[in-house]
């Protein structure tokens, strides 16, 4: 037997395991599928309660992929390129929302900009702003469970960018400053775009954050999964719908960053 055919071979202990963890991820899709109302999706997806979730999900995911863009790739840069004290432990911190219960990261939210919060009672007495149960307190949960994914994949990219450029820039003269802007930035473009797309993707699907710091209120703060929610108890069938429109954006994100996953091909 040749080295490939060897190669080639599957342990049937191997491959039993492996069908059946493919079944177990894959049968929940199929079952969605099979019972989705296709002869009135068209018209269900028109549904003002559709059309509000979807624009809404649209609107403060993106608005928290920005603020997330904004605060994470400095925050990156920083952890890629500057050593200080106290390094891992903030890398550490950054991280831990890909970890924490979403709805513990709602409550935290609560703690730090409620009415009574650390920053919130700043906030309301001197500007008289209240970011809980607003859009705006959509935007700042979805952005608090999104970011660590848009700075773990910048600084993969900065790591792995060929320093020489920024060298040879800081040689003839350039500051940090234009440095990052002209010559960091371009490198690692690639790395922010798919951080960002996957940061996107992470806040048009959180729930328990939003719906613990923000609520559930129909045209302000119910976005998709919230409103899939609250559809489970009265309209099975719009549940349905809601979700299949958060399965096609997740396999069309996955498709876009097929190239970005290693050793994938």
């Amino acid at each position: 037997m040749s080295r490939a055919a060897r190669r080639q071979r599957v342990p049937v202990a191997l491959l039993v395991p492996a069908g059946l963890g493919l079944a177990f991820l894959v049968l929940p899709l199929v079952g969605l599928l099979a019972r989705a109302p296709w002869t009135t999706l068209p018209g269900r997806l028109t549904e003002p309660g559709v059309l509000t979730a979807l624009r809404l999900s649209l609107v403060t995911a993106t608005a928290a992929t920005l603020l997330c863009v904004a605060l994470g790739v400095p925050l990156a840069w920083l952890l890629a390129r500057v050593r200080f004290p106290g390094r891992r432990l903030v890398r550490a911190l950054v991280t831990v929302p890909l970890v924490l219960p979403p709805v513990v990261g709602g409550v935290a939210l609560l703690m730090v900009f409620g009415r009574r919060g650390l920053v919130g009672s700043w906030l309301d007495e001197t500007f008289g702003v209240t970011l809980p149960f607003t859009t705006a307190g959509v935007v700042l949960a979805q952005a608090f469970v999104a970011m660590p994914f848009l700075v773990v994949a910048v600084e993969g990219a900065l790591r792995g960018a060929d320093p020489r450029y920024e060298e040879a820039a800081a040689t003839l003269g350039a500051g940090r400053f234009a440095t990052f802007a002209r010559v960091t930035l371009p490198l690692v473009a690639p790395g922010v775009a798919a951080g960002a797309v996957l940061c996107w993707a992470r806040a048009l699907g959180e729930f328990g954050a939003t719906i613990t710091f923000a609520g559930n209120y129909p045209g302000r703060t119910q976005t998709m999964p919230l409103a899939v929610y609250l559809a489970l108890e009265t309209d099975p069938q719009a549940a349905i719908v809601l979700s299949l429109i958060l399965l096609v954006v997740s396999v069309a994100i996955l498709a876009a960053l097929r190239d970005r996953w290693v050793g994938v091909t």
